[in-house]
């Protein structure tokens, strides 16, 4: 009998999840799988589980693989799976949260101090020859307040390192409990008002999407900054633009998008104060390995290594 499969929506794993999922047949969908790949892999392999890094898993790829169990997100947002989908068909979905904290938390950090200190600008003022110490004049952090929506594993690391470079840090999250006396719970109202930056750190759902919009914009300190590190549809990306162009907004530090890739013509390009980054908050050495080992421990778990789910000998 052949070894039952695994599909990873992507094109490769870290060698030390492969050492844990040595008993299952592991088969790769390429790096950038669409639909229709993922439904013709399925047909083909009957996974019992699909590890997710690339692409949407919806309900017609679930329904490919009778056999399916498991969706294991290598990482922690689960948005690009159809969630109701898997519930209605006994699929169960999974998410290797806080693998890849560090990570994403020191990319948000990045991109504060980026926009906070003028870096890519002045970067590139001096490649061009220009000395402009007599004329810029950066931000200072300490003793500002940073506004975050989101104290999960990730906004709960990137609020340490905020406290250390000494700002006051407020945050929303009806779900978080037992905050550390550094993190002071607000409301939403609140981190609009009192925020002399802003940082996103949740993930994205029906109600939440668009949250940072005109309204809200309009709501915050003039030069505030926004950083998003979590995921695109959380930003009314028109309203965010026109927002940096007025001035309301300083800068932003983005690292997701509405649409990814971003393709050539999108509006943030050329921008000068707008720092971006293609999604790689949690790709570093380190959290490849973390989320894949996670994403293979968590699948394992819901399999139970049943006699249903393993090969039998």
């Amino acid at each position: 009998m052949s070894a039952p499969a695994i599909l990873v929506t992507g094109a490769d794993l870290a060698r030390q999840a492969l050492d844990l999922l040595q008993d299952f047949e592991v088969v790769y969908a390429g790096k950038a799988p669409t639909e229709a790949d993922l439904v013709a892999l399925c047909r083909q392999h009957d996974p019992v589980a699909i590890i997710v890094r690339y692409g949407k898993v919806g309900a017609a790829t679930m329904d490919a693989a009778p056999s399916l169990k498991v969706i294991s997100k290598h990482g922690s947002g689960t948005d690009t799976i159809d969630k109701a989908a898997a519930k209605a068909r006994g699929i169960e979905v999974v998410a290797a949260v806080g693998a890849n904290a560090a990570a994403v938390a020191e990319q948000a950090l990045a991109l504060l101090l980026a926009c906070a200190k003028s870096v890519v600008e002045l970067d590139a003022r001096m490649h061009a020859g220009h000395w402009d110490k007599a004329t810029h004049k950066s931000l200072e952090l300490g003793g500002r307040t940073v506004g975050l929506v989101g104290l999960g594993a990730i906004g709960l690391r990137f609020a340490k390192m905020a406290d250390a470079l000494g700002m006051r840090v407020i945050g929303f999250d009806p779900f978080a409990k037992n905050l550390p006396d550094s993190v002071q719970s607000v409301d939403l109202a609140t981190i609009w008002r009192e925020s002399d930056a802003i940082s996103l750190h949740c993930p994205l759902t029906d109600e939440n999407r668009g949250m940072l919009n005109a309204g809200t914009l309009a709501q915050c300190r003039r030069g505030v900054i926004v950083v998003n590190t979590a995921r695109g549809g959380l930003i009314d990306e028109a309203a965010l633009l026109a927002a940096v162009r007025s001035g309301q907004v300083m800068a932003a530090g983005l690292d997701s998008f509405a649409v990814e890739p971003m393709v050539a013509g999108h509006p943030f390009q050329g921008e000068k104060r707008f720092i971006l980054s293609p999604h790689i908050g949690g790709v570093t050495g380190d959290a490849y390995v973390n989320m894949g080992v996670g994403a293979a421990k968590n699948l394992l778990d819901v399999l139970g290594r049943s006699r249903a789910a393993l090969p039998t000998a």
